[in-house]
């Protein structure tokens, strides 16, 4: 081991299939993660995917962000993989040369693409960099079995949750070879405040209303539907709550979903004569954390083993308690008349008993809503994120490759 290699600047190369304006869990991680490793003293660089209308190269708060389209799923999934295999592998061993990392860091790259596995495995083997993945989901298909077990020979997995963790040992991949790192977040970005005039503003529907957040970005799998539906128990003994679903055009679309899950939300939001009391909009993300501020409740109920859910973090940050499901990681932060509630799948009677149960007690609300600023910045903050990170390529570079 050499002292370059253990000194205070390592060569960090991120790797994900997305960034913003693209925006998603591993997006929002990646924007946190990477300056917070730079702020730290380490050049990273950040290989990702080419939306329209954005730049090559750019520098993200120190970190210097490299798009392709041989990284642009959205691109890829239309164009297919046939004849690209030497094209993809002269730029991603160019790109790599040209930097020549101590690490790589990838994300979800344990699924996808055999292609990019195959090669990125290829290149770490040939250059005796170690690589590092972060698994911030699970697949139930082959490809998943293949790129994380198989194709790609990682030097250590981290996982976002334990329940990733245990699904990742489920699949062959042993205790000692896997770290729970949970998410951390900007406390001092996400924080309670008073609600903000701008917003009513901005959207005059929401003035005078018992704001119901939903942040995940809408779709089924995110249990939109169920909070719709809980809407229709709310309203009779709530006339002013609002239910508000929030989204961005700018996703990692890989199967062309969303615009169809939309569609079947808004149908739903007319069948249940909802209009008056659900906002369906695109929100920007950089004003999310003033709809938390104007926000009596957050909501979660995916219908999917959600990994983990950084919005939990956000609503908690911002002393908003959150109502979730228990269906994957999200148990292990919302802790039941803690700082929130949890729920059954699809269990709409349950979801809009606990939403009425909160919005009538305002002590509760207040309660709840402290007790998950604290545990928020007590444990899951950026610092303690990327202390943990390091650690992991510490332990990685320390046995050498």
């Amino acid at each position: 081991m050499t002292k370059s290699k253990m000194g205070k600047c390592l060569r960090i190369v991120q790797m994900h299939w997305g960034f913003p304006p693209t925006i998603g869990g591993v997006e929002t991680h990646l924007t946190l993660i990477g300056p917070a490793l730079v702020r730290r003293k380490h050049k990273v660089y950040l290989l990702t995917g080419l939306p329209p209308d954005t730049p090559v190269d750019e520098d993200y708060n120190g970190m210097k962000v490299i798009r392709t389209p041989y990284f642009d799923l959205n691109w890829l999934s239309k164009r297919g993989f046939l004849g690209l295999e030497h094209q993809l592998k002269d730029y991603m061993f160019s790109t790599l040369d040209k930097i020549k990392p101590d690490i790589i860091h990838a994300h979800n790259m344990h699924y996808f693409s055999r292609l990019h596995g195959k090669l990125l495995n290829e290149y770490a083997k040939a250059n005796k960099v170690p690589l590092v993945l972060t698994a911030h989901n699970v697949w139930d298909d082959g490809l998943f079995l293949d790129l994380t077990t198989k194709i790609v020979k990682w030097n250590h997995v981290i996982a976002v949750s334990q329940y990733i963790k245990d699904e990742l040992e489920g699949v062959g991949l042993k205790d000692k070879d896997v770290t729970v790192v949970y998410h951390g977040i900007d406390v001092n970005h996400f924080k309670p405040a008073a609600p903000s005039a701008e917003i009513i503003k901005k959207y005059p529907r929401l003035k005078g209303k018992r704001i119901i957040f939903h942040p995940a970005r809408m779709g089924l799998a995110k249990g939109c539907d169920t909070s719709i539906k809980a809407m229709s128990e709310v309203v009779k003994q709530i006339p002013d709550a609002m239910l508000v679903l929030c989204g961005t055009k700018h996703i990692i679309d890989w199967n062309s979903t969303q615009e169809k899950d939309i569609a079947y939300l808004l149908h739903l939001v007319k069948i249940l004569h909802l209009e008056e009391n659900v906002f369906v909009n695109m929100i920007p993300h950089k004003i999310i954390p003033k709809f938390y501020n104007i926000s009596s409740v957050s909501l979660y109920p995916s219908s999917a083993c959600e990994p983990f859910g950084i919005t939990m973090l956000e609503s908690l940050a911002s002393g908003v308690p959150m109502v979730v499901t228990d269906a994957g990681g999200m148990p292990e932060i919302i802790k039941e008349g803690l700082n929130g509630f949890v729920v059954r799948v699809k269990r709409h009677f349950e979801l809009a008993d606990k939403i009425i149960r909160l919005l009538k007690d305002d002590e509760l609300r207040k309660r709840l809503g402290e007790n998950g600023r604290e545990m928020v910045t007590s444990n899951f903050t950026v610092e303690k994120m990327t202390d943990d990170t390091l650690k992991v390529y510490e332990k990685v570079l320390g046995k050498g490759n």
